[in-house]
């Protein structure tokens, strides 16, 4: 999708615009250095384009912008829990409106802040006081921030992840290193497996890799492209593709979607809530992912 041909809501500097997308509003970033493209339903980054280089993130074809179903494709904001271990499926932050409190620019790049707060809402699924923050770095590079601190007066526990799907040229024609040998494959409930050094892919995926390397590297070939994917403050990084009978099985991902995408995700996981990491009343985590090519 073309995001600079969208309806401009409003001009917020020489970068930053607001745009309209059906029933959801869009940050549009467009400097020199890189376009992206920020929903505000779910903080959600839906594209990043360095200049003269092709988009970095997968959308699906058929993701829904009607401000309440979770956007397919993009970097969904997974929180405060990763996976089904509580409902909804991978928290309410990825389907909960985010405010644009802050963005600045210089000749490096653009810098958005996004912001949830507590509200009755989120009160009644998760029954604590939070303040969750969305920083999204564009420049040369993709950075995503999620920055939670916990503003209640007792300790709650959390798990998430930042759900990068990398758009790719062809899934069977892409090697991804730096994910570590040991792995938990959820197709398999959850057995503890060894895998490879390098991953190539002929069928679907859904790993949790707890011993990753600092860098990702996934080679795309069919796009002339290694893209380094760096994660902090993880315990854990996902890999994920639903291959044709997964593709075809969901409403909002187009079927022959899974051959341009790979799920490469900085992660806190945990198989419960009570098992998740721990914030006394004001500490912070920072789960931050580092995209380029």
């Amino acid at each position: 999708m073309d995001y600079s041909t969208l309806p401009t809501v409003s001009a917020l500097s020489d970068c930053v615009t607001i745009a309209q997308l059906e029933d959801i509003k869009i940050v549009r970033v467009q400097h020199e250095k890189a376009s992206a493209a920020i929903s505000l339903h779910g903080g959600h980054v839906m594209s990043f384009i360095p200049t003269g280089k092709p988009d970095l993130i997968w959308m699906s074809k058929e993701a829904k912008f009607d401000g309440k179903a979770a956007l397919r494709g993009g970097i969904p904001v997974c929180w405060p829990w990763f996976g089904r271990i509580a409902a909804p499926s991978h928290g309410f932050a990825r389907t909960t409106q985010w405010e644009l409190v802050e963005h600045r620019e210089n000749d490096n790049g653009v810098i958005v802040e996004l912001a949830l707060y507590p509200s009755e809402e989120t009160h009644d699924i998760w029954p604590y006081m939070f303040d969750a923050r969305l920083i999204v770095e564009v420049s040369d590079e993709l950075k995503v921030s999620l920055h939670v601190t916990n503003i209640d007066d007792q300790a709650w526990t959390f798990s998430g992840a930042l759900h990068t799907y990398l758009n790719v040229g062809d899934i069977l024609n892409t090697q991804t290193r730096g994910m570590g040998l040991e792995y938990i494959d959820s197709l398999q409930s959850g057995k503890v497996c060894q895998g490879e050094d390098t991953l190539i892919l002929s069928d679907t995926i859904d790993r949790v890799y707890t011993q990753p390397e600092a860098q990702i590297v996934v080679e795309d070939a069919n796009l002339a492209r290694s893209i380094t994917v760096e994660n902090q403050g993880h315990n854990s990084a996902v890999l994920w593709n639903p291959w044709a009978e997964g593709a075809k099985g969901m409403g909002d991902m187009n079927d022959d979607g899974y051959q341009t995408m790979l799920c490469v995700e900085s992660t806190v996981h945990a198989n419960s809530l009570e098992e998740g990491m721990t914030l006394q009343p004001g500490e912070s985590h920072v789960l931050a992912t580092t995209i380029s090519a």
